[in-house]
């Protein structure tokens, strides 16, 4: 007789017509009284119970962002499939694209603000340096639908005779060094420069932190602003800053007093900071010896509590926010142009597609706080997306259960978790220098090929610190 083996489950949703409002195990986080908050805050609560509520419309939205190849039906039948025995209405596209623009952009911002913040507690790997909490900013951009209707708002790169490309959104994020977790996030036109957002992103600092940003936020001004949160910063700084040694330090840094743009009844705006200069020397495997020149400005002026060599090693951290672009581009987006066709339904989408990274990597941290010792650059993102998404399709663990006895602490360890720790990356990273290919032909960098390795080789790395009399020379864009 052939055995055979009977695997039974029940799945436990909304009722009625509000069933297909979930995420799978991501409605632990992104649960039912957080929406309904949102929408009610935001007036978003229909005013009569249809075949599509706002509720339903909200979890709906959120499906398209992680589900970003289905289309409007697609995703429905992603959030359906294991509710079948319900014998559900199976709406339209132009229903449900009705039913997002009812809901309107602000309970998926506030959905996104209620979920933004710090993930790491104390001891947490990456997170911290010498008790202060590390955060990464800087801008990417998203390629929108090229539309008469978009691209006023959001236009074109342009050059001397033309404009090509898709038109861009300009996106800017402060993100948690070691969970990658995003603090705060804005966007708008790349017509406006990265300063000007950056400055609205002020307000999720504090004297407990300390910022890592690259050389497009080095202006004197900005770098005035994010001392009068409270926080220190460390920045690299580009060679057309000439700042003029104010008093040299013993490990070969120096004190220098950078001035802000005049502004009346403020004077110039001196602001005193520690300057690091130093050559960095990468060795390739097969040989090739790279020097380049970096300069670090940084609030942090003790030089024997933070030496030198520490923050140099420290401010690599940033590329942190650079894995987060790439998790929301490459993987979440899998480098597709917005969907939306219209200015409130790219906001809309862009706050949908910020909640679900967010909610996919709240469940990661939940994953790896119950087993100790593992680092969240172990966490592979697309298991964690393909993950969630199956837990989609099957509707599992749609309700949020009490904390069973084998969990103590209530955290996440269901299906996503336990996939996760099943296929963590590997625990040794490689030092290796990335294959720099530009493949864009719109890409504002310049051709390079043939002068980078084709593929990652490994390497070593040295850096010296020293004062360079002559300045550094201007980097170039490869």
């Amino acid at each position: 007789m052939r055995e055979k083996s009977v695997i039974t489950r029940t799945v436990t949703t909304a009722g009625g017509v509000y069933a297909p409002g979930h995420l799978g195990e991501l409605t632990q986080i992104v649960n039912f009284d957080l929406v309904d908050a949102v929408l009610e805050e935001t007036g978003a609560t229909q005013k009569r119970v249809r075949l599509l509520p706002s509720r339903v419309a909200l979890y709906v939205t959120l499906a398209l962002a992680l589900f970003e190849h289905c289309s409007y039906v697609a995703a429905w039948d992603k959030l359906t499939a294991a509710l079948g025995p319900l014998d559900l209405i199976r709406p339209a596209a132009s229903s449900l694209a009705r039913a997002r623009r009812r809901i309107g952009t602000m309970p998926l911002r506030r959905l996104f603000e209620a979920m933004a913040g710090p993930l790491a507690r104390p001891g947490t790997a990456g997170s911290f340096y010498r008790g202060l909490r590390t955060v990464a900013l800087d801008g990417t951009h998203l390629h929108t639908p090229d539309l008469e209707e978009i691209t006023w708002h959001y236009p074109k790169r342009s050059g001397p005779d033309r404009e090509f490309g898709y038109p861009l959104l300009r996106l800017l994020a402060i993100v948690k060094c070691g969970t990658r977790a995003v603090l705060a996030a804005t966007f708008g036109p790349g017509s406006e420069g990265e300063i000007p957002y950056a400055r609205r992103l002020l307000n999720c600092l504090n004297a407990s932190m300390l910022l890592l940003a690259d050389a497009g936020f080095d202006a004197v001004g900005f770098l005035r602003d994010v001392a009068g949160t409270g926080a220190q910063f460390v920045v690299r700084s580009s060679a057309r800053r000439r700042p003029t040694p104010h008093r040299h330090l013993p490990d070969g840094s120096y004190l220098a007093r950078l001035a802000a743009p005049y502004r009346a009844g403020h004077a110039y705006g001196l602001l005193t900071v520690r300057v690091i200069e130093a050559w960095i020397t990468v060795t390739l495997a097969d040989g090739t010896i790279r020097r380049e020149p970096w300069r670090l400005v940084t609030s942090l002026l003790d030089e024997e509590r933070y030496p030198a060599g520490e923050l140099i090693d420290l401010y690599h951290r940033r590329w942190q926010v650079e894995t987060t672009y790439s998790s929301i581009k490459a993987t979440l987006l899998d480098g597709r142009v917005l969907r939306s066709r219209s200015i409130p339904g790219l906001d809309q989408e862009v706050y949908a597609l910020l909640t679900v990274y967010q909610a996919l990597i709240r469940t990661a941290k939940d994953a790896i706080t119950t087993s100790a010792g593992i680092r969240m650059e172990r966490i592979s993102f697309t298991v964690l997306l393909q993950a969630a998404g199956d837990q989609v399709t099957t509707a599992t663990a749609t309700a949020i259960y009490p904390p069973q006895a084998s969990t103590p602490t209530g955290l996440l360890r269901d299906v996503i978790g336990r996939t996760l720790l099943n296929n963590l990356l590997p625990a040794q990273h490689r030092q290796r220098v990335k294959a720099r290919t530009r493949k864009n032909t719109t890409s504002k960098y310049a051709a390079n090929t043939g002068q980078h390795p084709e593929q990652a080789p490994t390497y070593t790395i040295t850096v010296a610190v020293e004062f360079m009399d002559a300045g550094l020379a201007s980097r170039r864009r490869r």
